[in-house]
């Protein structure tokens, strides 16, 4: 498997060639690059790390560390942490930079290294380039002994990361106390085990039940929360006519809800919620990317303010969002980001401003789901296999559909008059992306296989 270097950092599978694959070598030849790029750059030695719960997670863990204090870097090691987490300890700590160890929502024999820049969000595109430039060249030294750098420990973070939460003026814990709700939570067995019945405990939520939260990396399913993942929790909510299911990929940046009657709230429409909820009590713009629901523009239209797209990736989100001003932002796979905390997709924030939208609105979570447009989306993908030159075959197919608006700052984007079509490369796995989403099932499954063939025709 060949390492995937991008925006949302360098990952791969663990076990292999070095070069192939995210080996011990590649690890400590990124750690120890990036450690060296951010002194150079003028940043603070301190640097923060965290890291999920997978089963390679301490084995790269250990490879990190000492890798940093090889190039005299100052370490604050989190533990078990969420990347969120990682990202907000980074501005509290004024380090000069952080890696998160996960790969996300990838499989269990996945993991890689987020890193990120001084303002706690993930470096640019350009900066990455740099640093791999340093790992090619290999032209940096390691410290002699007596210039090696630190390390320490604090597991303190997370509580003071659910305080910053509790702080905030839109979360109200009274309200969703009063409210006496019962929630179930799938963490995929990691980090989230930890960090989501915490902060629930936190909120006023005492009846909760846990199902997958032991943090010991072993998922109990696909770890991507799309309906066909999550049948477990979905039962267990309708069976035990519970109120609210709360679902988290590894790294807890992702937010999936189950709905009381055991449907799916829809991945999609997490940020469509809590994004009505905010611009309800704040007046500022929508961010979110190409290839979120057109929901959020019927939400930015109610409530009177302007939407924005970017390209994918949490980078290209944060930059239009600082750039427009805006609110409140994410990513239509249940990434909200809410500047007021920081600048970064967060499950924990998305959690307690959604129980007090659900605990405000006197709903249910299936009748709050109600009053959003049903849109269907689908999404399909294309495996990529040798070299391919995906700029020209997007332009074959936008020259197949040149009488409709498009957009093509990230792949390419297609839009119809009941829903759109958006054809990407992955950041994060060797495949192109196909997402459709109109207001029938059957149109999103249309627009998804028509452009899926034409894009085969092309290859």
């Amino acid at each position: 498997m060949t390492l995937i270097k991008s925006i949302s950092g360098i990952r791969g599978t663990i076990g292999g060639r070095p070069g192939q694959a995210l080996t011990p070598m590649d690890v400590v030849s990124i750690a120890g690059a990036f450690g060296i790029w951010l002194q150079k750059n003028g940043a603070s030695k301190k640097l923060v790390i965290g890291r999920d719960a997978r089963i390679s997670g301490e084995m790269v863990n250990q490879l990190v560390v000492g890798s940093l204090m090889a190039v005299g870097v100052e370490v604050i090691d989190l533990g078990l942490a969420t990347t969120p987490t990682v990202e907000m300890a980074v501005t509290d700590m004024n380090a000069g930079g952080g890696i998160i160890i996960t790969a996300s929502h990838n499989p269990k024999n996945w993991n890689a290294l987020k890193l990120l820049n001084s303002e706690g969000e993930f470096i640019s595109d350009q900066d990455g380039k740099e640093i791999l430039q340093l790992v090619e060249d290999k032209s940096y030294t390691y410290n002699a002994v007596d210039e090696l750098g630190t390390y320490t420990r604090d597991e303190t973070y997370l509580d003071k990361h659910i305080q910053h939460i509790l702080d905030l003026d839109l979360v109200d814990v009274d309200a969703i106390a009063a409210a006496d709700f019962s929630v179930a939570v799938d963490a995929v067995n990691s980090v989230g085990g930890i960090a989501i019945p915490r902060l629930l405990k936190a909120l006023g939520v005492n009846r909760v039940t846990e199902i997958n939260c032991v943090p010991d990396g072993h998922f109990a399913h696909n770890p991507e929360p799309l309906p066909e993942n999550i049948v477990e929790i979905s039962e267990l909510v309708k069976k035990e006519k519970l109120d609210l299911g709360i679902i988290v990929d590894p790294d807890v940046d992702r937010l999936a809800l189950v709905c009381n009657d055991g449907t799916p709230f829809g991945e999609e429409y997490t940020l469509v919620s809590v994004a009505d909820y905010v611009l309800q009590q704040t007046k500022g713009a929508l961010v979110a990317n190409l290839s979120s629901t057109m929901a959020l523009r019927g939400i930015a239209e109610k409530n009177g303010v302007e939407f924005f797209e970017s390209a994918v990736g949490e980078v290209n989100v944060v930059r239009e969002m600082k750039k427009q001003s805006a609110v409140i932002g994410g990513e239509g796979n249940g990434g909200v980001i809410y500047p007021e905390l920081h600048y970064g997709r967060d499950a924990l924030v998305g959690v307690a401003l959604f129980l007090t939208y659900l605990a405000k609105s006197k709903m249910t979570s299936s009748e709050l789901r109600a009053t959003y447009p049903d849109y269907k989306i689908e999404k399909q993908k294309i495996e990529l296999e040798g070299v391919v030159d995906l700029d020209n075959i997007l332009e074959q197919v936008r020259r197949k559909f040149i009488d409709y608006p498009c957009h093509t700052i990230d792949g390419l984007k297609i839009i119809f008059p009941e829903g759109w079509v958006h054809m990407r490369k992955s950041n994060t796995e060797q495949i192109i992306r196909i997402y459709a989403e109109a207001t029938t099932e059957k149109y999103a499954k249309d627009l998804a296989e028509c452009v899926k063939q034409l894009m085969k025709n092309q290859n």
